[in-house]
């Protein structure tokens, strides 16, 4: 199984003191120079978070296929696409345009979402969920409307003027194959092994609501395993893809020591999320030689096939570059991770 590892950048701006990202134009193009910047560290790929009404990322389509165009090889991405705000085919529209202006590197990360800071922010965007339902039965049906969009599958009726009769039409432009690149973000093993009898790769969260007493990292572990063993039964013809995400930060200067010093010896956190005991992942800080050690022995790291780093997008470009190439120079090959080049 190859190793690959990608960024994934929240895109959050403040016009605050110390901050390099002041506006959302920044948050934008410099997104954009990081991506060619990793790209160029044999980085795999480069990832965004969407929120909305917030000073963060949040319409991923232009400035992913911004950086389609600007680079060459680098995976773009999301992680995740709060479905509930989402038109399926006009985003099934939008996911192909980027994916065909990327050449086919399309990985998207969609899911029922995180608590926002708005109340009701999808209800605002005009979407309610039906009478009986709720927000995640909402999110689900849009997936299955989008991920039938993107298969080619014949939606609506012609219009009898234009076209012979009982003709149906599809949404256009498709993009071969990006329909096995559609990835589920998924926060407990019961919506694991769901992702798995949809067909998605598994993008498995930065926190699991739920907590059965074991470190995080074993949990989700066993998430992964469920997942594997739910898609060999469901008998997909193709294999899956499974991403974890993990906050990693080299300390090599007194800047670094400054920012992230007092991340050293953090652990596991658990608490309530909307009522749900949840259990989150660990901070890894450290010299590179001591996260190249700690991370061999995470055990979803190692059960997955991708790992997304969770970067301080606020110091800048200048620093997160400097950030993955120590990553990639001293810290992942102890995962398993090679250089393209050397692949």
């Amino acid at each position: 199984m190859d190793k690959k590892i990608g960024f994934l950048n929240f895109g959050h701006w403040q016009p605050v003191q110390g901050s390099q990202v002041r506006t959302g134009a920044d948050a934008l193009l410099q997104t954009v120079e990081l991506a060619e910047a990793a790209e160029e560290l044999g980085v795999d790929g480069a990832y965004v978070r969407v929120h909305h009404f917030a000073r963060q990322l949040s319409s991923p389509f232009p400035l992913l296929a911004a950086i389609g165009a600007r680079t060459r090889r680098i995976e773009i991405g999301t992680g995740v696409i709060d479905m509930r705000y989402e038109n399926p085919l006009y985003m099934a529209e939008e996911a192909a345009a980027a994916d065909l202006i990327s050449a086919g590197r399309l990985q998207l990360g969609v899911s029922r979402g995180s608590p926002e800071t708005a109340l009701r922010g999808s209800e605002a965007f005009g979407y309610v969920p039906g009478e009986g339902s709720d927000d995640a039965e909402l999110a689900r049906a849009k997936t299955g409307l989008f991920l039938s969009a993107i298969s080619g599958t014949a939606l609506v009726d012609a219009d009898p003027r234009m076209h012979r009769g009982g003709t149906r039409l599809a949404v256009q432009p498709q993009s071969p194959g990006l329909r096995e690149r559609i990835w589920w973000g998924s926060g407990t093993r019961s919506t694991a092994v769901w992702t798995a009898q949809q067909g998605m790769n598994l993008m498995s969260s930065t926190l699991l609501s739920e907590d059965t007493g074991v470190p995080f990292d074993e949990l989700q572990a066993e998430q992964i395993a469920l997942f594997r063993a739910a898609w060999d039964e469901a008998g997909w013809a193709h294999q899956p893809r499974v991403s974890v995400s993990r906050s990693v930060m080299p300390i090599t200067t007194d800047e670094d020591r400054a920012y992230f010093g007092a991340d050293r010896d953090s652990g596991d956190q658990v608490g309530l999320l909307g009522g749900v005991r949840s259990r989150f992942g660990k901070s890894y800080a450290g010299e590179p030689d001591e996260l190249a050690e700690q991370l061999s022995k995470d055990m979803a790291v190692r059960e997955a096939d991708t790992l997304l780093l969770t970067i301080p997008n606020m110091l800048g470009v200048e620093y997160n570059a400097r950030l993955l190439e120590t990553i990639t120079q001293h810290v992942a090959p102890a995962i398993g991770w090679v250089h393209p080049d050397q692949r």
